[in-house]
């Protein structure tokens, strides 16, 4: 089933097959009706993470509740631009930027956020149910079908010891002294058969690590130390750069692989 590029899509957690009603909460239903002005017959896009992208037409609608009718899937799951193999390791910032990591690393690809506690970390606090509605709506925004696993707040010790010593752990260094991200990626995949693989992207807090924690990270067989550049980033922009230039290495690979 075609799909048109103007419809609005839905991230909901029920499951998705033909002729399924979707009864949606009251804020969703806000959004609908009050919102973007749809009317009983309009369609909307869905998906869940699990069964693809789906065309429902909404059959109820009021300002407090509405009812879609699924009629048919638009992509399988196997479309998911998402990057199944991209984690994200990161130390929360302030509010508003730490929601916009969470939000660009959605629409970016990372398939799971790992909020890690530093020594210089500013907040401890990490609201889950506001990470979950951001890469929602994110996704929705992106066209992915799916978001993020998010993982509850750990120490960087404790993710140290359980990131796997096979799987790459690039560290965003700001001693500036490492190679290029942009050119340990392109050498990667260039030396791999099958693509990059599955790794993950260290930032630090606002003031960097501490020196030891920095010595723990880079005493990890995992680590790979990189630089992005001349110039220090703020904890923000440098996770959305080197997400960038990863989301696009994996696209590149992946057009070469088809």
């Amino acid at each position: 089933m075609s799909k048109k590029a103007s419809h609005i899509r839905l991230y909901v957690a029920d499951d998705l097959l033909t002729q399924r009603t979707i009864i949606l909460g009251r804020e969703q239903a806000h959004y609908l009706v009050s919102v973007m002005r749809l009317a009983v017959g309009a369609t909307v896009l869905l998906f869940n993470g699990r069964d693809g992208e789906w065309l429902a037409r909404l059959v109820k609608a009021d300002r407090k509740s509405a009812q879609l009718m699924v009629e048919g899937q638009t992509r399988p799951q196997s479309l998911d631009p998402a990057l199944p193999g991209l984690t994200l390791l990161f130390a929360p910032v302030k509010r508003t930027k730490t929601d916009l990591i969470v939000e660009k690393a959605t629409e970016l690809g990372v398939a799971r956020l790992m909020p890690v506690i530093t020594g210089r970390t500013n907040t401890e606090r990490v609201k889950m149910e506001r990470f979950l509605s951001i890469t929602a709506e994110a996704a929705e925004q992106c066209e992915r079908l799916s978001t993020p696993v998010i993982d509850p707040p750990t120490g960087l010790d404790a993710a140290l010891k359980a990131w796997p010593d096979d799987r790459p752990l690039y560290f965003c260094d700001e001693a500036r002294t490492a190679p290029l991200l942009l050119s340990v990626l392109w050498f990667r995949s260039s030396q791999s058969g099958d693509g990059l693989g599955s790794c993950g992207l260290l930032i630090g807090p606002e003031g960097g690590f501490t020196v030891a924690e920095r010595e723990a990270i880079c005493a990890h067989r995992a680590t790979c130390s990189v630089s992005l550049g001349a110039r220090i980033l703020r904890a923000e922009t440098a996770a959305i750069s080197a997400l960038s230039l990863i989301a696009s290495a994996y696209e590149l690979v992946r057009t070469d692989l088809q």
